[in-house]
Protein backbone atom coordinates (compact mmCIF):
# COMPACT_ATOMS: atom_id res chain seq x y z
CA UNK A 1 0.00 0.00 0.00
CA UNK A 2 0.96 3.67 -0.03
CA UNK A 3 2.48 5.72 2.49
CA UNK A 4 0.11 6.74 5.10
CA UNK A 5 1.48 10.02 6.85
CA UNK A 6 -0.06 11.77 9.97
CA UNK A 7 0.18 15.20 11.28
CA UNK A 8 -0.02 15.60 14.99
CA UNK A 9 0.12 18.60 17.76
CA UNK A 10 -1.30 20.77 20.29
CA UNK A 11 -3.88 23.27 18.95
CA UNK A 12 -1.89 26.34 17.15
CA UNK A 13 0.75 24.38 16.60
CA UNK A 14 0.64 24.20 12.33
CA UNK A 15 0.07 20.90 11.99
CA UNK A 16 -2.35 21.94 9.25
CA UNK A 17 -0.56 24.47 7.72
CA UNK A 18 2.30 21.41 7.17
CA UNK A 19 0.03 18.93 6.42
CA UNK A 20 -1.70 21.23 3.58
CA UNK A 21 2.13 21.84 2.51
CA UNK A 22 3.26 18.69 2.36
CA UNK A 23 -0.11 17.49 0.10
CA UNK A 24 0.93 20.50 -2.14
CA UNK A 25 4.96 19.39 -2.71
CA UNK A 26 3.50 15.51 -3.26
CA UNK A 27 0.54 16.98 -6.25
CA UNK A 28 3.83 19.14 -7.46
CA UNK A 29 5.97 16.29 -7.54
CA UNK A 30 3.21 14.10 -9.47
CA UNK A 31 2.42 11.81 -6.31
CA UNK A 32 -1.25 10.53 -6.33
CA UNK A 33 -2.28 11.92 -2.92
CA UNK A 34 -4.64 12.54 -0.69
CA UNK A 35 -5.44 14.86 1.88
CA UNK A 36 -7.94 14.40 4.96
CA UNK A 37 -8.55 15.45 8.33
CA UNK A 38 -9.86 14.37 12.20
CA UNK A 39 -12.76 14.56 12.59
CA UNK A 40 -14.20 14.84 9.22
CA UNK A 41 -13.11 13.52 5.87
CA UNK A 42 -16.67 12.23 5.36
CA UNK A 43 -20.52 13.55 5.62
CA UNK A 44 -20.84 11.34 9.23
CA UNK A 45 -17.13 12.92 10.26
CA UNK A 46 -18.03 16.77 8.91
CA UNK A 47 -21.31 16.57 10.98
CA UNK A 48 -19.79 15.14 14.45
CA UNK A 49 -17.23 18.06 13.53
CA UNK A 50 -19.27 20.78 13.36
CA UNK A 51 -21.26 19.57 16.30
CA UNK A 52 -18.21 19.53 18.52
CA UNK A 53 -17.11 22.80 17.19
CA UNK A 54 -19.99 24.45 18.09
CA UNK A 55 -19.44 23.29 21.87
CA UNK A 56 -21.94 20.43 21.65
CA UNK A 57 -21.83 19.48 25.39
CA UNK A 58 -21.04 16.04 25.53
CA UNK A 59 -18.90 13.68 28.38
CA UNK A 60 -15.63 12.46 27.59
CA UNK A 61 -16.73 9.33 26.77
CA UNK A 62 -19.09 10.22 24.50
CA UNK A 63 -16.55 12.43 22.82
CA UNK A 64 -14.31 9.47 22.64
CA UNK A 65 -17.01 7.40 20.91
CA UNK A 66 -17.83 10.04 18.44
CA UNK A 67 -14.08 11.03 17.45
CA UNK A 68 -13.98 6.62 17.16
CA UNK A 69 -17.16 6.73 15.37
CA UNK A 70 -16.12 9.68 13.19
CA UNK A 71 -12.57 7.60 12.12
CA UNK A 72 -13.76 4.56 11.45
CA UNK A 73 -15.84 5.63 8.95
CA UNK A 74 -13.02 7.95 6.95
CA UNK A 75 -10.68 4.73 7.42
CA UNK A 76 -12.72 2.04 6.08
CA UNK A 77 -14.15 4.28 3.60
CA UNK A 78 -11.12 7.33 2.37
CA UNK A 79 -8.28 5.96 3.89
CA UNK A 80 -8.17 2.41 2.74
CA UNK A 81 -9.24 2.39 -0.11
CA UNK A 82 -7.08 5.12 -1.22
CA UNK A 83 -3.85 3.47 0.02
CA UNK A 84 -5.09 0.27 -1.41
CA UNK A 85 -5.42 2.21 -5.02
CA UNK A 86 -1.49 3.35 -4.60
CA UNK A 87 -2.82 7.23 -3.32
CA UNK A 88 -0.60 8.37 -0.32
CA UNK A 89 -2.73 9.82 2.53
CA UNK A 90 -1.86 12.67 4.64
CA UNK A 91 -4.54 12.83 7.49
CA UNK A 92 -4.51 15.98 9.85
CA UNK A 93 -5.20 14.11 13.61
CA UNK A 94 -5.53 10.54 13.81
CA UNK A 95 -5.24 8.02 16.79
CA UNK A 96 -2.22 10.27 19.22
CA UNK A 97 -4.94 12.68 19.27
CA UNK A 98 -7.75 10.08 21.51
CA UNK A 99 -4.69 8.97 23.64
CA UNK A 100 -3.55 12.65 24.05
CA UNK A 101 -7.17 14.52 24.18
CA UNK A 102 -9.14 11.97 25.89
CA UNK A 103 -6.98 9.87 27.67
CA UNK A 104 -3.94 12.20 29.22
CA UNK A 105 -6.13 15.48 28.97
CA UNK A 106 -9.80 13.84 29.77
CA UNK A 107 -8.73 10.81 32.04
CA UNK A 108 -10.34 8.10 30.09
CA UNK A 109 -8.39 5.03 30.54
CA UNK A 110 -5.74 4.19 28.38
CA UNK A 111 -6.58 0.89 28.06
CA UNK A 112 -9.90 1.19 27.04
CA UNK A 113 -8.65 3.75 24.52
CA UNK A 114 -6.10 1.52 23.04
CA UNK A 115 -9.02 -1.28 22.48
CA UNK A 116 -10.83 1.68 21.19
CA UNK A 117 -8.63 2.71 18.73
CA UNK A 118 -7.65 -0.55 17.26
CA UNK A 119 -11.21 -1.73 16.58
CA UNK A 120 -12.03 1.88 14.85
CA UNK A 121 -9.16 1.53 12.33
CA UNK A 122 -9.00 -1.85 12.26
CA UNK A 123 -5.72 -1.70 13.56
CA UNK A 124 -4.17 0.43 10.64
CA UNK A 125 -1.31 2.73 11.74
CA UNK A 126 0.75 5.21 10.10
CA UNK A 127 3.94 5.23 8.17
CA UNK A 128 5.00 8.18 9.64
CA UNK A 129 3.47 10.46 12.05
CA UNK A 130 4.89 14.40 12.33
CA UNK A 131 4.36 16.05 15.68
CA UNK A 132 4.92 19.40 15.44
CA UNK A 133 5.84 20.11 19.37
CA UNK A 134 4.66 23.19 20.95
CA UNK A 135 5.26 24.90 24.76
CA UNK A 136 1.91 25.38 26.39
CA UNK A 137 2.31 28.69 26.94
CA UNK A 138 2.61 29.54 23.40
CA UNK A 139 -0.60 27.00 22.47
CA UNK A 140 -2.54 29.37 24.55
CA UNK A 141 -1.30 32.01 23.30
CA UNK A 142 -1.29 31.36 20.04
CA UNK A 143 -5.15 30.50 20.26
CA UNK A 144 -5.72 33.63 22.07
CA UNK A 145 -9.60 34.80 22.01
CA UNK A 146 -10.23 32.59 18.89
CA UNK A 147 -11.94 29.98 20.87
CA UNK A 148 -14.19 27.67 18.24
CA UNK A 149 -14.23 24.19 20.61
CA UNK A 150 -14.31 22.65 23.91
CA UNK A 151 -10.41 22.29 23.26
CA UNK A 152 -9.38 25.84 22.40
CA UNK A 153 -10.77 27.47 25.55
CA UNK A 154 -8.93 24.53 27.81
CA UNK A 155 -6.85 25.76 30.72
CA UNK A 156 -3.18 25.74 30.66
CA UNK A 157 -3.22 22.86 32.55
CA UNK A 158 -4.85 19.98 30.17
CA UNK A 159 -2.53 21.46 27.32
CA UNK A 160 0.37 20.27 29.26
CA UNK A 161 -0.97 16.99 29.80
CA UNK A 162 -1.71 16.78 26.03
CA UNK A 163 1.77 17.97 24.92
CA UNK A 164 3.23 15.02 27.53
CA UNK A 165 1.03 12.89 25.79
CA UNK A 166 2.16 13.42 22.79
CA UNK A 167 6.07 13.79 23.54
CA UNK A 168 5.67 10.03 25.55
CA UNK A 169 4.38 8.49 22.52
CA UNK A 170 6.95 9.68 20.09
CA UNK A 171 9.90 8.41 22.62
CA UNK A 172 7.85 4.73 22.83
CA UNK A 173 7.83 4.15 18.61
CA UNK A 174 10.64 6.43 17.38
CA UNK A 175 11.37 5.10 14.20
CA UNK A 176 7.75 6.09 13.31
CA UNK A 177 7.32 9.64 14.72
CA UNK A 178 9.13 12.99 13.96
CA UNK A 179 9.23 15.30 16.30
CA UNK A 180 10.09 18.76 15.32
CA UNK A 181 10.05 22.12 16.89
CA UNK A 182 6.91 24.08 15.98
CA UNK A 183 8.97 27.63 17.19
CA UNK A 184 10.97 27.39 13.63
CA UNK A 185 10.14 28.73 10.68
CA UNK A 186 7.48 27.88 8.52
CA UNK A 187 9.20 26.72 5.69
CA UNK A 188 12.27 24.83 7.65
CA UNK A 189 9.69 22.95 9.19
CA UNK A 190 8.51 22.23 5.53
CA UNK A 191 11.54 21.07 4.41
CA UNK A 192 12.50 18.91 7.23
CA UNK A 193 8.73 17.12 6.60
CA UNK A 194 10.10 16.92 2.87
CA UNK A 195 13.12 14.83 3.68
CA UNK A 196 11.48 12.65 5.89
CA UNK A 197 8.98 11.54 3.45
CA UNK A 198 10.63 11.22 0.18
CA UNK A 199 12.36 7.79 1.47
CA UNK A 200 8.91 6.54 1.97
CA UNK A 201 7.85 7.66 -1.41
Amino acid sequence: MAPFIVFEGCDGSGKSTQAKALFRRLQREGCPSLLTHEPGGTPLGESIRRRLKAGWDVSPLSELFLFSAARAQLVQSVVVPALRNGITVVCDRYTASTVAYQGYGRGLDLAMIGQVNRAATDGLSPDLIVLLDLPSELTVDRKGKNVRDVFDGAPLEFHGKVREAYLYQASQDPGRWLVLDATKPRRELTLEVWNKVQPLL
